[in-house]
């Protein structure tokens, strides 16, 4: 059973693009996408709201999240929050159908 994380940055004056952008640049995104077990990391832009970048996060399993979040990279990601001052809003869904997940891991 597959899990998605929506997560929802929002600062001000452009601070949550910032964010996304040094994510990338930095090759945090990469190494997440790198890891066993992550089946999508994209950011996208809500069309009504330019000061959030919304985060869709699938990982195959809860033990492949759990293991994510105990890794070293969290810290440099909570930094990078702390330095643009974003809020996070989380969701938090499990697919029901694990047929439907093997559409969505990357080859």
């Amino acid at each position: 059973m597959s899990i998605t994380i929506h997560i929802f940055y929002t600062g001000k004056n452009g601070n949550a693009m910032k964010f996304m952008n040094e994510m990338i640049s930095s090759g945090i995104v990469d190494e997440i996408r790198g890891e066993e077990g992550n089946l999508r990391y994209e950011y996208f832009m809500p069309l009504n709201d330019k000061e959030t970048i919304l985060l869709i996060d699938s990982w195959v399993n809860q033990e492949a999240l759990d293991i994510h979040h105990k890794l070293p990279l969290m810290k440099e990601i909570m930094d990078l929050r702390e330095k643009y001052d974003l809020h996070m809003k989380v969701e938090k869904y499990e697919s029901i159908n694990d047929d439907l997940d093997k559409d969505y891991i990357r080859k």
